[in-house]
């Protein structure tokens, strides 16, 4: 048998697992108390005036590699606002709509989290 820690959705687990060809026993798991990870520093929100109405969101975790668009300028629907790293593939993330960048909300270099709102229109 062999000793395994396993942690699933921030919770720990102590489990054994038994090499093929040996006798069955039942395996049990017990949560197992570890030290929680410290949480990254939170960015400063934009002000809630310079907020749009519309919010542009991360569709998964990753890292932004660049911004595209500023505060201000006028785009297109499909129109890159920015581009994410995730999972070693660069993803365009787009213009919902029609309209004007209220704020942006990340800087390259950021890694930010799915539903993020990296930037907001009007």
């Amino acid at each position: 048998m062999k000793n395994y820690i396993i942690t699933v959705n921030g919770t720990s687990y102590e489990v054994s697992v038994e090499e093929a060809g040996a006798s069955t026993q039942p395996v049990t798991a017990a949560p197992v108390q570890m030290a929680a990870p410290k949480a990254a520093p939170k960015k400063a929100a934009a002000p809630a005036s310079a907020a749009g109405s519309v919010a542009v969101n991360a569709p998964m975790p990753g890292k932004i590699l660049a911004v595209k668009a500023n505060a201000g300028a006028a785009i297109k629907k499909g129109d890159v606002i920015l581009v994410l790293e995730a999972m070693k593939m660069e993803n365009e993330i787009v213009a919902p709509q029609d309209g004007t960048i209220a704020s942006v909300n990340v800087a390259v270099g950021d890694s930010v989290e799915a539903g993020a709102v990296l930037a907001t229109m009007n």
